[in-house]
């Protein structure tokens, strides 16, 4: 399928989707959220696509943050329509994907774009990377779940300090605080994002969803999350996968998933 707003390719089952509005630095506006959703939705059904690589397009931008232009006479109503809609139709469905999503954030992540790195399951940087949400600099806060997701990743205190102050992270600064996963040069940051889907094809694909599944419902308050885990961890005792894995240890050989 053909979008404006964004390129991909299918490397092996790794599909690396490329946020591609270069002149704007990427910056997401309502196309591009609608477009990577349905992207999101044909990924899901897709029996090919085994796990995602999000990244940005220009050496300087993961995305640069929301595309101001386009919401900067909202009213109140508008102003929370366009958070609801935006977290419902992206920013979760890309953290409940079954299928595993690495942003590989080359640049600026700001505002939106962190939102979006935030919410993939976990992240890797370049060093030329910096992170941060300056909404409150525009008088607004992170309405794409940013309040919620960064305390979790980096614990409530800093997430305070760095809405509050529109702080700035480099790349080494949010590997410490474990915002990001890895840092590495520009050059070698999709590559590093293969090796580690490649390390992750060697595992059981269902079972990886299944993880996902009660991971997050960690964060959830409607479930009790080691219920969900209970669940998940039976339901796979019914996949052809534990029956080749254990067979296979049992065999001594590798799994063939």
């Amino acid at each position: 399928m053909e979008y404006n707003n964004l390129l991909s390719k299918n490397e092996a089952g790794l599909l690396i989707v490329t946020i591609n509005r270069p002149e704007k630095l990427n910056a997401l506006n309502k196309e591009t959220i609608a477009e990577l959703s349905e992207l999101l939705t044909e990924a899901e059904k897709n029996n090919d696509v085994k796990a995602l690589l999000l990244t940005g397009s220009v050496e300087k931008a993961f995305v640069a943050g929301a595309d101001i232009k386009e919401f900067s006479n909202f009213n109140i109503e508008q102003g929370q329509q366009l958070a609801s809609l935006g977290q419902k139709s992206l920013f979760d469905k890309v953290e409940n994907l079954s299928k595993p999503v690495i942003a590989a954030v080359n640049g600026f992540a700001l505002g939106g774009g962190l939102e979006l790195a935030m919410a993939a399951h976990f992240r890797i940087a370049s060093k030329n990377a910096k992170m941060g949400l300056p909404e409150c600099s525009l008088g607004l806060i992170p309405g794409y779940g940013g309040t919620q997701r960064l305390s979790k990743l980096i614990g409530k205190g800093k997430a305070m300090e760095m809405i509050m102050t529109s702080q700035m992270l480099d790349a080494e600064s949010a590997l410490k605080l474990g915002l990001v996963n890895y840092v590495v040069e520009q050059g070698e940051l999709i590559d590093l994002g293969k090796d580690l889907y490649a390390k992750m094809r060697k595992n059981s694909m269902q079972a990886i969803s299944a993880a996902i599944k009660a991971i997050n419902a960690s964060d959830r308050n409607d479930v009790n999350g080691y219920d969900i885990e209970i669940e998940e961890f039976g339901k796979c005792f019914g996949t052809d996968d534990f029956k080749e894995g254990t067979t296979a240890f049992l065999e001594k050989r590798k799994a063939n998933f």
